[in-house]
Order: structure tokens, then C-alpha cells, then sequence
């Protein structure tokens, strides 16, 4: 097979031998090869072009990341070397305690006269005469001191400490009924009594006959907040009396009381109405 050759256009004279060649057909043919020629050399400059653009692209992309990387770096480096001299501002050289010698004055202790055996009384223990006391010039006082200034000294002294009274207990097992803050149902009185309307269930025997009023109960609170020692102080009806104490019983644990701080019993009471609709 003849190899193509786009740009020689020698063929175009044999096709048109011996024919017509102002027409236009020759002349076309004719300029084919230019126009190869133009085309593919304008191809190639596109071509390189669009390389050319997508490798300055590429390079611009890399130069910013290197150079974001590099100032990054040179934040981070910053701010370590901030940290690190402000830990050196904050270290402060430690306060050297200043401590001051008290003057004390050598003193004997003083001692109590009491009646004993000799062999029970030891030697630091015995009294010492006034005229002891003159010769060796030794004060006396609460204990038995080797002084470091006889001079400008003075006599230590026993100091006396003061216990501070211990705050009053609160009895586990007393049950108050007042206090510093009263146990509270969760939610408050409103969620009590909605509580208790939704939970009760009318008695068949009272709905019969139609009976119907307040009972009044009381129990106790815990200091864990459940429900105990359950009473009805206020009767209406037995049945009623019943379903009263078992919706009191089934609360869920209270907010319990407190007194002094502490979680405390205390009594509480509620009414629990029924009423026919």
C-alpha cells in the first residue's frame, strides 16, 4: 500500500490532465496541501497551547501548596516558640519562706504540788526552791525551755485551742413536719394532682351508690424520697378509703426534704377527691 502524503499534491495534476483546469474543482484540489498543512500546524499550536497551560497550571498549584505549607510551618513554629516563652514568664522563682526565730527566755516548767512516793517522782518533776531558781536566773513557765535569748527573750507560753462546736446532728429516724425546704412531688402541685386524677379509679361499689368526697392522707416522705407509713386521717368510705391509699402508695419517689443541708423524713399530706361526673 502507497504511503499517504498530504502535502504533495502532484496528484491533482494527473487527475486533471488533458482537462479543464480553470475550473474550480483543480484549483481546490490544488490548495489541499496548504491546507493540511495549515490545519495540522494549527493543530499542534493548540495542542501545545492547552499543554502548555495545564503545566503552568500544575506548576502554579504546586508553588501556593509549597509555599502554604511553608508558611504553616513557620506559624506553627511561632506559636510553639510563644508557648514556650509564655511558660517562661508564668515560672516564677519560688518564694524562699522567710522564717523567724522566735526569742525564746529559758523557763522550768511550773509544777503542780502533789502528794506521792519519792520513788514515783521523777527528777524533771520536782519543784524547784526559790533559791534554785535564783542562781541559775530561769523563769518560769509552762514548760521546760532552753532558751536563745535570756535578754530580749520572753517566757513561751502554752496556747490554748478552741474547739469549734460540732453542727447539730440531724436524727435519721426523726420524721419533721416542717422544714427548711419541703419534699416535692416531680413537677410540682400541678403534676401531683394530675397525677392522682389520671391514676384513680372510681370504685364500683361508690359509683353504685353514689358516693363521693375528699379523702385526706397522709404518709412520709424518706430521705431517699419514697412513699412510706401511708394513713387515711379523713374517711369517707372504705372503698374510696382503699383506692385513696394504693394511688398514694404507687407516686413515684419524691424530691425529699432537707434540713440543715441534709436530706431529712418528713410528713406530708394530700387530699385525693372523688367526685361523680
Amino acid at each position: 500500500m502507497a504511503k499517504i502524503d498530504l502535502i504533495d499534491n502532484s496528484w491533482v495534476d494527473l487527475v486533471f490532465e488533458g482537462k479543464n483546469q480553470a475550473y474550480g474543482a483543480y484549483q481546490l484540489r490544488k490548495d489541499t496541501g496548504k491546507r493540511n498543512l495549515k490545519a495540522m500546524i494549527t493543530m499542534f499550536l493548540i495542542f501545545a497551547a492547552i499543554a502548555a497551560i495545564v503545566i503552568a497550571k500544575v506548576s502554579i498549584e504546586n508553588y501556593i501548596a509549597s509555599q502554604n505549607a511553608a508558611i504553616e510551618a513557620d506559624v506553627e513554629l511561632q506559636s510553639l516558640a510563644e508557648k514556650k516563652e509564655a511558660k517562661a514568664e508564668r515560672k516564677e522563682e519560688p518564694e524562699v519562706e522567710k522564717i523567724e526565730i522566735e526569742r525564746v527566755k529559758s523557763s522550768v516548767a511550773f509544777t503542780v504540788p502533789e502528794i506521792k512516793k519519792d520513788e514515783e517522782v521523777k527528777e524533771e518533776q520536782e519543784i524547784k526552791s526559790q533559791d534554785e531558781l535564783q542562781e541559775t536566773n530561769t523563769a518560769i513557765g509552762a514548760f521546760n525551755v532552753e532558751g536563745n535569748d535570756e535578754t530580749a527573750g520572753e517566757v513561751l507560753k502554752a496556747k490554748e485551742v478552741i474547739a469549734e462546736p460540732e453542727p447539730p446532728k440531724v436524727e435519721e429516724t426523726k420524721v419533721f413536719d416542717v422544714v427548711e425546704e419541703m419534699p416535692q412531688f416531680p413537677g410540682g402541685p400541678s403534676a401531683l394532682f394530675e397525677y392522682l386524677s389520671k391514676n384513680i379509679k372510681y370504685p364500683v361499689v361508690a359509683e353504685e351508690n353514689g358516693v363521693q368526697g375528699r379523702v385526706i392522707v397522709t404518709f412520709v416522705v424518706e430521705r431517699d424520697g419514697s412513699i412510706t407509713d401511708v394513713k387515711v386521717v379523713k374517711s369517707v368510705d372504705p372503698s374510696l378509703d382503699k383506692e385513696a391509699t394504693r394511688v398514694v402508695k404507687s407516686m413515684p419517689h419524691w424530691i425529699p426534704g432537707k434540713q440543715n443541708g441534709s436530706a431529712v423524713r418528713v410528713k406530708y399530706t394530700v387530699p385525693v377527691t372523688f367526685k361523680l361526673q
